[in-house]
């Protein structure tokens, strides 16, 4: 992105990801993605290409990753609030991805038929954590479209399940206490469930969860060994998390 148009705004942060190869706009003030969005690309797996969606891409900053880690993909990002839409299309054209990237105007209360767009093969989302605006403190108006689903996981999980083909892949980033929620939501069109824990530390209660499902998918559900981001004691992360977050390697679903 040229420092030009840096000027034209102000107001937002470039932000560095994936070892500096993305360079990422985001609003100073505001929702920012962070770990969850890094976590959440580096689930994403696409053979060459496949087309993948991702249900509220914000700024883009999982759809951006997950297509530099995917480089013969093609994605959408599908984003309600036209200010983070423009955000994403800034990042997409900043980070030269406009022949295989795109973002659009959408919203996953509405029925995914709505966006005229075939199924895909694959689709992701990091959910808003909470349904209920009683259950935390007011966000900042700013932030309230990432922290409240005003349609609930319920219509995520159903927007999902429609934006892909039959054996189509569903990957959520979502609160742990929320994965029964989610199985339940997803159980019925969906299965072959592979899970991995994400714990801040090897002693500590799981605090995310990811989440991959198969579109009529059969086989049995399988809970993969967790992911433990710090050691108690050490600085930074684990240095295969660190790897991960840089782009060196996938999260591993096998």
């Amino acid at each position: 992105m040229t420092a030009s148009s840096e000027q034209d705004l102000p107001c937002d942060d470039v932000d560095a990801m994936l070892g500096g190869r993305l360079r990422l706009r985001q609003p100073r003030r505001g929702y920012r993605a962070g770990l969850d969005a890094a976590l959440l690309a580096a689930a994403v797996e696409l053979t060459p290409g496949e087309r993948a969606l991702e249900a509220g891409c914000g700024a883009g900053a999982a759809l951006l990753q997950a297509a530099a880690r995917c480089p013969e993909g093609r994605l959408v990002g599908v984003e309600r609030d036209p200010e983070a839409l423009a955000l994403a299309l800034g990042n997409i054209t900043g980070n030269q991805f406009d022949a295989r990237v795109t973002a659009i105007t959408g919203d996953v209360g509405q029925p995914f038929s709505a966006l005229n767009l075939k199924p895909f093969d694959a689709a992701f989302a990091n959910p808003p954590f909470f349904d209920d605006p009683a259950s935390l403190r007011a966000p900042d108006p700013s932030r309230r479209g990432a922290w409240i689903a005003d349609d609930g996981l319920d219509a995520w999980c159903a927007f999902l399940l429609k934006a892909v083909r039959e054996g189509g892949r569903i990957t959520v980033i979502h609160r742990a206490d929320r994965l029964a929620d989610l199985l339940a939501l997803l159980a019925p069109k969906a299965g072959s469930f592979r899970i991995r824990p994400v714990h801040p530390f090897a002693d500590a209660p799981a605090k995310r969860v990811l989440v991959r499902a198969v579109k009529t998918g059969k086989a049995p559900l399988a809970l993969l060994p967790p992911l433990v981001l710090r050691d108690r004691g050490a600085e930074g992360h684990r240095p295969a998390i660190e790897a991960l977050f840089r782009g060196e390697q996938a999260l591993d679903w096998t």
